[in-house]
């Protein structure tokens, strides 16, 4: 049972370390930094399951492309030094430019965050 006379306090502008905790100690990370700063928040970890999950996300695109019926050809080889190659024959990723970005889509898909 507690001693009911032992009080906790902790001061509300505090982290807990006595130092205080305001709105400059927040980090704003804008574009593709957070993916390049905290990857694993973006594909679970940054180890050998992350690793898998990119690889699976490569091949689901190759997939989507068969099955929306705009490819009739997936292939996927393990190559040497662990390497991995997907290929398919579908639309690929469009190279003309971006309406709204003024790059091409292919830039665009790999340097914005949710475009594509």
């Amino acid at each position: 049972m507690a001693d009911k006379k032992t009080k906790v306090t902790k001061k509300a502008d505090t982290n807990g370390s006595g130092h205080h905790y305001r709105a400059d100690d927040i980090q704003v990370l804008e574009g593709l930094e957070p993916v390049r700063k905290r990857p694993g928040m973006y594909i679970g970890s940054t180890g050998v399951e992350g690793l898998h999950h990119l690889i699976w996300e490569i091949f689901d695109n190759a997939r989507d492309e068969a099955m929306g019926g705009f490819a009739d050809r997936v292939e996927v080889a393990l190559l040497p030094d662990n390497r991995i190659r997907v290929v398919d024959n579908g639309r690929g990723i469009p190279v003309d430019k971006h309406k709204k970005t003024k790059v091409s889509a292919l830039e665009t898909i790999m340097t914005t965050l949710h475009a594509g």
